[in-house]
């Protein structure tokens, strides 16, 4: 036996707790179902009102018709000269009606003649006293009419809906006058007719006139009910299969994250038009009231307009441009296209006075296009702390290999002079006179003595002899401050060195050269570099940057396009325009020598102490415009 207290037994629960524990939450309506069953319960009550209307409309016609058309035929017959006749000689006091002759008499025949012909109920014709001289009903000749005559024997016609002894008619009743009297006449009256029409009769074109009605009525209905069904599918394709309250959190959701993220925003419709814009993105790109509007009117850079307004089917089969170039690079690496089309796009760009970095991504929804969202940060900050941080990192390695080296040239002139060999002590002395205390492969580096701008030329050098161009220094060269805004400078010089090292090596004299010229005026650094290159064959667009797209082979590689058209010159510009300085273009060529690119960085440099003595006045330095052509490299 089974213990029912027992502790399984009791946790098991019944049939109906189990039944409820199954039955799952209703689940609400859908809004777009909402509006349709709304929208089919007005079409019907539209339809059906419309329907009463006609039907009402229609009745209260046949019925004035069956009227009318009693009256005419009550006058009719109460006009005919042998009626009235009759009917006067029968209404003369002390007359006797004899009913069996009247049965078959002429007004007998002459009423059913007139029924016969016109389809009515009755036609009934009394004398002055309201007694029967002719009815359908043979038998009731002779007998009172069961509805009131008095109106039609006081010479009156009347059309009523009454009921009488064959059952409720459209009928009319019409005075007959004796013969000799006038029509019109009250005190000829002798009789009176009566008409009527069964209710079968006058509507018996109801049904058939309404049949068009119904049709039309059900075609209404069915163009309502496909017009709502059409509405419906619109508004759930409008509304993403979203509800109302779905709408309203979506809302507040949006504008909690547009406005509380870091990070700018900027979302393209479908219809190419900006739907979506936070403060950030304004901030960021220079714009006022972006949405509505088209991305070309916004003066936004061709690049993310590109991006933004780009053929979204043919954009996923391209790859995606990542910029992988620092800020102090002269151009812009070409990226390795992916090996599967990628859903997003990725750009730097140099806008006004921000390096942005701008992710580009297509938003769809259930397979809808609902445009594209670019994702724009701010990368200023961080591109100067990184150049910051290179120029520190190139300094401190130039003078660690400075100290280790000069150390070890003292132990050769030391060795020269212990053994005796002077005139090679000074031979060796002088060489590092000229090239500097580090071996760099610069020429006239003995005419830069900033420690900064001497380590960073020199490993420019370097770099420049490793591709078969001399880099040397112009005699306008003359620094006597220390530079105090490396991370400028590197991005500035460094750029426009490597532009022209990169001119050089594509133009056609040999052996290739740059030549450097720095000079400081207060707090301001001046730069002119010149090449041995080709020139500028566009000086108008030389500052232009190209879109940095995965469809362009080039990649800022060209060497045609050594000078503008890349990532550097426009970031160089914008640099110095930063704190007040420029850059531009001083020569585009000439006879012996290439471009020259002049620069001035304002507070780059901080100036030396004053000495006791007044300083002469300032050399000019409209060399640095366009500097003197060196004699060529030694």
């Amino acid at each position: 036996m089974t213990d029912d207290s027992s502790p399984r037994r009791a946790r098991r629960p019944s049939a109906p707790h189990r039944l409820r524990a199954r039955r799952r939450p209703r689940r609400p309506r859908r809004f777009a179902t909402e509006v349709l069953l709304l929208q089919l319960a007005v079409v019907t009550a539209v339809v059906l009102l419309t329907s009463a209307v006609f039907a009402g409309i229609a009745v209260q016609r046949l019925g004035h018709e069956a009227e009318a058309t009693a009256l005419a035929v009550a006058q009719s017959v109460a006009a005919d000269a042998d009626v009235r006749s009759e009917v006067a000689r029968l209404s003369v006091d002390g007359t006797e009606i004899d009913e069996e002759a009247l049965a078959d008499g002429p007004l007998q025949l002459t009423s059913a003649s007139v029924q016969q012909r016109t389809g009515a109920l009755f036609v009934v014709v009394t004398d002055d006293r309201g007694i029967r001289l002719a009815h359908p009903d043979a038998e009731r000749i002779g007998e009172r009419v069961s509805t009131s005559p008095d109106a039609a024997l006081r010479g009156e016609e009347t059309v009523a809906w009454e009921r009488g002894t064959l059952g409720d008619s459209a009928r009319a009743k019409v005075p007959v006058y004796a013969p000799d009297v006038a029509v019109g006449d009250r005190a000829g009256v002798v009789g009176e007719v009566s008409v009527g029409f069964a209710p079968a009769r006058v509507y018996d074109t109801l049904l058939r006139d309404s049949v068009p009605v119904v049709g039309v009525a059900l075609l209404a209905l069915a163009l309502g009910t496909g017009a709502s069904m059409l509405v419906r599918r619109r508004l759930d394709r409008l509304t993403l299969g979203l509800q109302p309250d779905d709408l309203a959190t979506l809302v507040q959701n949006q504008q909690a994250v547009l406005g509380g993220v870091g990070e700018g925003v900027l979302a393209v419709g479908s219809d190419g038009r900006v739907s979506v814009c936070n403060e950030q993105a304004a901030e960021l790109l220079g714009v006022g009231e972006a949405v509505g509007r088209l991305p070309h009117d916004l003066g936004l850079p061709p690049e993310l307009v590109e991006l933004l307004t780009r053929d979204r089917a043919a954009a996923g089969t391209r790859a995606a441009p990542t910029s992988t170039a620092t800020p102090t690079s002269t151009s812009t690496a070409a990226p390795t296209p992916p090996a599967t089309p990628a859903p997003s796009s990725t750009v730097t760009l140099v806008h006004g006075r921000h390096v942005l970095l701008v992710d580009v991504r297509p938003v769809s929804r259930e397979g809808v296009d609902l445009g594209r969202v670019a994702v724009v940060r701010d990368r200023t900050a961080v591109e100067a702390l990184t150049r910051r941080l290179d120029a520190v990192g190139a300094m401190t390695t130039a003078l660690r290999a400075q100290r280790h080296e000069f150390a070890n040239r003292l132990h050769a002139v030391s060795g020269l002079l212990e053994i005796g060999r002077t005139e090679q002590a000074q031979r060796y002395l002088a060489d590092v006179l000229e090239h500097g205390p580090l071996r760099y492969p610069v020429k006239h580096a003995d005419r830069l003595t900033e420690p900064y701008l001497q380590a960073f030329l020199g490993a420019k050098g370097v770099e420049a002899a490793e591709r078969g161009v001399l880099l040397q220094l112009g005699p306008e060269t003359l620094v006597q401050g220390t530079v105090v805004e490396p991370g400028d400078v590197t991005t500035v010089l460094g750029n426009l060195v490597d532009n022209a090292v990169a001119a050089a090596v594509a133009g056609g004299v040999t052996p290739a050269w740059v030549e450097v010229e720095v000079l400081d005026d207060g707090t301001d650094l001046h730069l002119s570099v010149m090449d041995s290159g080709d020139g500028v064959a566009d000086p108008a667009g030389v500052f232009e940057r190209r879109p940095a797209l995965a469809d362009d082979p080039a990649g800022g590689a060209d060497p045609d396009r050594a000078h503008g058209l890349g990532f550097g010159l426009p970031l160089s510009r914008d640099t110095a325009r930063r704190h007040g300085g420029d850059v531009w273009l001083g020569s585009p060529g000439g006879d012996g020598h290439g471009a020259v690119f002049c620069a001035r960085l304002a507070g780059a440099v901080a100036p030396a102490e004053a000495p006791a003595a007044p300083a002469a006045p300032a050399a000019p330095a409209p060399a640095l415009s366009a500097p003197a052509r060196p004699g060529g490299p030694a």
